[in-house]
This record gives structure tokens, sequence and C-alpha cells, in this order.
């Protein structure tokens, strides 16, 4: 790849970074008839590949309940939640074990991390769940992500693994949100009922003359192209790209690595850059629970330079609140200038205040983090 295609959008997505990677239920199931053993494979030994380029990969694997109803030998039809909750529990023993045979034929790890949607919504958990993520990447190990159907009520369901990918990607910060499925892409129209259709080859995210392109979807899947574009918007939200591609194509992750014209690629805004777009949705994200009074040093460490802020710069806290809570850092002079997530509770925050990160262990039984409220989730409100 020449260094001028490589200053292009689809050029920078093979630089080292993070990829979310959604596959679909159709792909990874072969249209429902049981779990695509070689498709599988296939991908692993692709996103092997990536991590060797320093790309981080984790997978929002589709295909537990069609897995499960498959093994069950049920009908297609449309079932209750209930039984779509007991072909999911069935299911996922297959689906996580195909997907720890492929990436031990590398002798590497995966982990299986179930969420649902108030795992999200609550900041606790919300901060858990990244830890756990980044930790796993961290050593190497592919987190295979999927929604927990067997607990998920219908107030609590993502919908949609679409959605689901969406928001990892805002857990992880992540440069790209890749949906596998069994259309190269997004078209003008729907390409199964309209021949003129065209491919899209790049848009925005938030462009909302998409939306009216976009169809229904298959069997197996509950999404659509429509929750593709949602899932886009979600990944822009922390400044992520989306591409829209065809998973029948047995090379399709590493073409997109090597920066070829494939599938659709959605942009967040004009202007946007990743982190800024993270810290925009940090700032937005609920009321502020208490407040972290800093001391000159730490107060000028967060307006200069947009660092963590660290216990030790810490003089008191106001407020009840708990991990994950959005907190305000407050200046000697009362003055608000940041907002962030807090990694520890207001009663361990006290008693670690004035102190060092390499101390938070022996004086609280644990660590979380070393960063008391981390540059990643802190914004700050004043440069001055």
């Amino acid at each position: 790849m020449s260094d001028r295609h490589r200053d292009t959008p689809r050029g920078r997505l093979g630089k080292p970074g993070c990829w979310v990677v959604k596959i679909g239920s159709a792909l990874a199931t072969n249209e429902g008839r049981g779990l695509n053993i070689e498709a599988i494979n296939g991908w692993a030994d692709q996103f092997v590949a990536l991590r060797s380029a320093g790309i981080n990969v984790a997978v929002v694997a589709s295909g537990a309940v069609a897995e499960g109803i498959a093994r069950l030998g049920w009908s297609r039809s449309r079932r209750s939640l209930h039984e779509s909750q007991v072909a999911a529990a069935v299911g996922q023993m297959g689906l996580v074990r195909a997907y720890e045979l492929a990436f031990q034929r590398h002798n590497l790890h995966a982990a299986q991390i179930l969420l649902t949607h108030d795992d999200l919504a609550n900041r606790e958990r919300y901060l858990n769940a990244r830890s756990t993520l980044l930790a796993l990447m961290r050593l190497g190990v592919f987190p295979v992500v999927n929604e927990n159907d067997t607990v998920a009520t219908e107030e609590i369901r993502f919908g949609d693994n679409d959605t689901l990918a969406g928001l990892v990607c805002n857990l992880l910060d992540a440069d790209l949100l890749l949906i596998l499925t069994d259309q190269e892409g997004l078209f003008t129209a729907d390409p199964r009922h309209n021949p003129q259709a065209t491919l899209v080859h790049e848009g925005r995210a938030g462009d909302e003359v998409l939306d009216e392109m976009a169809g229904g979807s298959g069997i197996w899947g509950r999404g659509g192209m429509l929750t593709k574009l949602r899932a886009a918007r979600l990944a822009a939200r922390s400044g992520g790209a989306t591409l829209i591609a065809s998973g029948r194509d047995p090379a399709i992750i590493a073409r997109i690595a090597a920066g070829e014209d494939v599938g659709t690629l959605l942009l967040p805004q004009h202007g946007t850059g990743k982190l800024a777009a993270r810290k925009q949705w940090l700032a937005g994200t609920g009321k502020v629970r208490g407040q972290l009074h800093l001391d000159e040093g730490a107060a000028r460490v967060i307006r200069q330079d947009g660092r963590s802020l660290l216990a030790v710069g810490v003089l008191r806290v106001n407020g009840k609140f708990e991990r994950g809570a959005l907190v305000g850092c407050v200046d000697p002079e009362g003055r608000e200038i940041a907002r962030g997530l807090c990694n520890y509770s207001s009663e361990d925050t006290e008693k670690i205040l004035g102190l060092a990160s390499t101390s938070i262990e022996q004086v609280l039984g644990y660590s979380h983090e070393p960063e008391l409220v981390h540059r990643d989730n802190l914004v700050v409100l004043t440069s001055a």
C-alpha cells in the first residue's frame, strides 16, 4: 500500500488500534443448519493476523439461538422469549466451543463475555466490563461477546447484536466496527427486489438519507440493515468508523485491513476526533453524583495537559456515590473544571485521598485502577 493510500479513510483502517467485529447469525450458522466451523476457523486466522499487525479484536458473535434451535431439532418459526432463551443456553455451548477451538489452533485463548443492557447502563458494571475487556486484550486473549439471552427480559435486551456491537465499540473506544453480513454492504435499495440498486461505498453515519435505503432482516437475524445503521451511529459517538461488508468472502477481513474498497464505510461526522467524540458522549451521560476537590497541582495538569486524576491530588470528597458515578472535579477556587467517571466509590475515595497509586491496594485490599478518574473518561470543562 502506498503512503498516499494509507492516509485515506480506508487506508487508515489497517493501522494499529482496535476493531469490534460483529458476525451475523446467517454466516455463523450456515443459514440455521448448524455452526459454520470452516468459516469460524477462517475468521479466527484473520483475527490472529490482525493482532500480529497491532490491531486488537473483540468479536460479537451471533448465532447462539440459531445453533440451539438446530441442536434441539426445532422448526425455524418465531418462538417465545422463553423458548429463545432455552435455545440460546443450548447454542452458547457450541458457539463458544467453536471459537475456543479456532483460536487454540494458534495456541491462543478466547474468553466469553455475556452482557445485558443493564450492564452498560449501570456505570459501575460499565467500568467493570471495560476494564475486563481491555485486560483480556493486553493479555492477548480474544473476547467473544454476546448478549446474555438466558437472563435478559424484553425490557433489558439490546434487541439485536448490531446494537450490542455498537455499544462495545463505545466501551473499547474502538477505531472500527466491522459488521459482517450476508450482503456486500448497504445498497441504494434492496437488491433482492431492485436489480438497479447500487452499492453505497462511503457515507456518514449520521446521514438520515441512508435510512431510506435500508431493508428488512433475514429469518435468522433480529436486525437488518437499519439496525446496522443505528449501530454505526453508536460507534460514531465515540469516534469509530463502521464498515458493513460480506462475510461470504473468505478473505474479507484481510482485504479490509489492506485498505481495499469493499463494503460500505460509514464515517463519524466531519472534524470529530475519536477521543473528542467519546468525551462529548461522556459529558452527557447523566447527573453529577459528587465532587472531588483538587489541589493546585492536580487542577493544573488536568486543565493544561488533560491527564488522568490520581488520588494523590484530591483533598476531599463531597457527596455519596458508587464506583462508575459521574463526578465533578473542582479546583482550589471552587470552580468545576472537569467531569468524569470515578473508578472508586466515595467511601473508598475518602480512604485513599492524598495517597500514591501504589498504596491503593494496601489500604483498600484491592485496586480497580491506578487512576481515580482515567483521562479517557474525563471531560475538561475549562482550559484556563
